[in-house]
């Protein structure tokens, strides 16, 4: 077994959302849920045949976009690598393509359907633990792989003040199919920020959430630049573009020493 640590969405050299690539693995699921737990990271088994199987510490993944990245900077350090390549996922076998750009690395897909899910301001904004709080914009699904529900608040300070439900919106996400909220806030007219809530743990809360960015270009319908991780001090910074009904998610992946 081979494995290696990379960062992931960092703004700067380090900082990022870290990813364990694990290659020659022979575990089978529950093995592999058992290492991603022990390792306390998310992690994704990458196969002989470019086939991705993503854990985190508490579950099996049907996509990560941060690990993804990080099987793009190894599959592109090989000597020899072309220009672009795929990799299928492992749960709903979606194709994903590969590319690099400088020192940026890209996974193109396209959108996904979502579940059909009613639900009302007041439930979102009672789950977020904020309930009466205004949204400017109704809650919306949207989804690259991974369904999130996507929940517009009025700034960063609403944001960063928010003490969401999180067994509240997990029992929620479970019982519909989707994979937590995403709430975010404008910072100008093609920049948002934004946190990721699907863990039990508020320590758990992602860095960087590659299927959020991508959902939100999918929703805005444009090109969006995401900034995310300040909550857990770190700096991260996700680009989500839109290329011919495609998206397009990117960033860096840098190998730890």
């Amino acid at each position: 077994m081979h494995e290696q640590t990379l960062n992931c969405f960092g703004a700067h050299p380090d900082a990022g959302n870290l990813a364990l690539v694990i290659e020659d693995d022979y575990m089978d699921l529950a093995a592999r849920q058992a290492f991603a737990t022990a390792r306390n990271t998310t992690c994704v088994f990458l196969s002989h045949d470019n086939e991705v199987d993503y854990f985190y510490p508490h579950m099996r993944s049907p996509l990560c976009l941060h690990a993804t990245l990080a099987v793009a900077a190894v599959l592109f350090g090989r000597p020899g690598a072309a220009e672009t390549m795929s990799v299928r996922t492992a749960m709903k076998g979606q194709s994903l393509l590969l590319s690099r750009e400088g020192n940026d690395y890209f996974v193109k897909m396209a959108p996904q359907p979502v579940p059909d899910v009613a639900i009302s301001t007041e439930q979102v904004t009672g789950l977020l633990g904020a309930p009466g709080l205004v949204l400017p914009s109704s809650p919306r699904l949207a989804s690259v792989g991974s369904p999130k529900l996507l929940v517009e608040v009025a700034d960063t300070n609403t944001l960063y003040g928010l003490v969401p439900d999180l067994a509240g919106i997990t029992a929620w996400g479970r019982q519909h199919g989707v994979n937590g909220f995403y709430a975010w806030c404008r910072l100008d007219a093609g920049t948002v920020e934004g946190r990721n809530f699907n863990h039990l743990e508020p320590k758990l809360e992602d860095a960087a959430t590659g299927v959020a960015a991508g959902a939100l270009a999918v929703a805005l319908g444009q090109d969006v630049l995401v900034r995310q991780g300040r909550a857990v001090a770190q700096d991260c910074l996700i680009q989500a573009r839109i290329e011919d009904g495609a998206i397009l998610v990117g960033g860096s992946a840098l190998k730890k020493s």
